[in-house]
């Protein structure tokens, strides 16, 4: 009989026992199937044709694993060591594996004070502390802390040099191994267990759950950093807006669910105002219209957005405006151009395109003189372009394609025509459609999120990678200096951090507040 651990007598303490044994079994049954599945293509390859089918279902179980396992290493950190202990008595503590020999290595002497400074008498040197972090530059390397530690000759103090604060307490990652985890996975589209592969090859020794853990502690670490983001994006006037689909794990019912990933761009940079670019994401568990309303309770002005019907309850109280966008309406008469090679449908993109036209020579002009151009060329276009259209789309067969295209510009006119009147709009919400492209390439590679948790971690650290991209940073390099800096950067003056404000004070020191 198996004996029975000593289990607490604390109640949540147990609930908390129980939630890790639950993970534990979602854990162990995904890699009773991984192995399945691993086995099954074995004796493919042994006995009958291979299938990639097989592959491709070990590999989503792989990044299924992955995700899992970054939420629980979240967790784990988030707790207090004594309620960890409270669980099951006292925790052995992991043994750390050092670090590899044949990296070269980079010692950094912190000089101790000359004397005592609690009575100002003479010190001894007694020994030294050699702190090792691992840090990614062109290659690996080794940065070791050597702190000596020195006992005074009077009162017998012992004094030390401190140990510079890292982004990860007690971690061995320095910040640029962690910024190149975190543009590896949500900028190069890398799944964390590819990353502990390609480390492997240089002798290092990271396991997915290990870089998992880093990218939750990082993303709560920048947290007030993306709230400061957030509040500076939702201040404008005007914003693009758009969301996308991303599959999220749903152990329990052994399939993904549909998340959404909400992106909101600001970007003067068409009519030459003063704000910097930036992008705010938001995760949700679905596509409700609840969740736009949220994003934008504090946002008064003009949404370029698309026909999603989630946002008409946002426009219906007159704070929030609606431009809608050019691109989708000409895309509808793409679709059937290509598809049949309808005349009617091509002269709609000749007139589409006359606008355009427009567009690209304004761009960046000053907004007196994009207004001006756009009344006395542009207004012009779209007047004609109604006209033709409203003598067009009843001669064509009402359940049509092109009938459909007609409807869906004409629904919209009086959206599809503001920016004729507002310099600071423009004439389609490919802003937010460019910032969505990265998550709908990441979402190729690693396939789906390992819970709602990570759903919101991608949005917060896309947040932050878009933006620094947006204003033309190297986006690892800024990422380096962030987590080297933001760990004892003052709370209140966070917004230096920002991307747009990083470059006049990543060479100055953070003070106290």
């Amino acid at each position: 009989m198996i004996p029975s651990p000593d289990l607490p007598n604390d109640v949540e303490a147990l609930k908390r026992l129980v939630v890790e044994l639950r993970e534990d079994a979602v854990v162990k049954d995904l890699r009773i199937e991984q192995l399945k599945l691993q086995i099954a293509k074995l004796r493919r390859m042994t006995f009958g044709r291979s299938s990639e089918k097989a592959a491709a279902e070990i590999e989503q179980l792989e990044l299924a694993l992955d995700a899992l396992e970054a939420d629980r290493a979240e967790r784990e950190s988030e707790r207090e060591p004594s309620a960890a202990r409270a669980r099951t008595g006292e925790k052995r503590k992991p043994v750390r594996k050092p670090l590899p020999a044949h990296l070269p290595r980079e010692t950094v002497v912190h000089e101790g004070p000359c004397a005592c400074p609690k009575c100002g008498g003479t010190l001894t040197k007694l020994g030294e502390d050699v702190t090792e972090i691992l840090e990614v530059e062109r290659r690996f390397k080794v940065i070791a802390h050597v702190r000596p530690k020195m006992s005074c000759r009077t009162c017998e103090a012992i004094t030390q040099p401190p140990l510079p604060s890292q982004p990860i307490a007690r971690g061995i990652a320095g910040p640029g191994l962690l910024a190149h985890v975190l543009i590896g996975k949500y900028c190069d589209h890398l799944p964390l267990y590819r990353q502990s592969e390609i480390f492997a090859r240089d002798g290092i020794d990271l396991d997915r759950s290990t870089l998992a853990g880093w990218v939750g502690q990082c993303a709560g670490l920048m947290r007030p950093l993306i709230d400061a983001l957030a509040k500076n994006v939702m201040a404008s006037s005007v914003l693009h807006g758009d969301d996308t689909v991303v599959p999220v794990l749903d152990p329990g019912r052994g399939k993904t669910k549909e998340g959404r990933l909400w992106a909101y761009v600001r970007d003067e940079r068409p009519f030459s105002g003063p704000a910097p670019p930036a992008a705010i994401y938001f995760y949700s568990p679905d596509r409700k219209g609840e969740h736009p309303q949220t994003h934008l309770k504090s946002f008064t002005g003009i949404l370029h957005a698309d026909g999603y019907a989630g946002f008409n309850r946002l426009f219906e109280t007159g704070r929030i405006t609606q431009a809608a966008c050019w691109a989708h309406a000409r895309r509808k008469f793409f679709d059937v151009f290509e598809a049949i090679k309808s005349p009617i449908a091509e002269e709609a993109l000749t007139r589409i395109r006359a606008l355009y036209a427009i567009e690209e020579e304004i761009n960046a002009k000053p907004p007196s003189e994009r207004k001006a151009r756009r009344q006395a060329e542009s207004k012009p276009l779209t007047e004609a372009l109604k006209t033709w259209a409203e003598e067009t789309s009843p001669k064509l067969s009402g359940k049509s394609d092109l009938a459909k295209a007609f409807r869906y510009m004409l629904t919209r006119w009086a959206s599809l025509t503001r920016f004729l009147d507002d310099a600071r709009l423009a004439i389609d919400n490919n802003a937010a459609e460019r910032a969505m492209r990265g998550c709908a390439l990441g979402r190729k590679n690693y396939l789906f999120a390992g819970s709602d948790k990570g759903g919101e971690r991608a949005a917060a650290i896309y947040s932050l990678i878009e933006t620094a991209k947006l204003n033309g940073l190297n986006a690892e390099e800024y990422l380096r200096d962030l987590l080297a800096r933001i760990a004892d950067h003052p709370v209140n003056r966070v917004a230096e951090l920002l991307p747009w404000n990083w470059a006049a004070h990543k060479n100055q020191p953070a003070k106290a507040a």
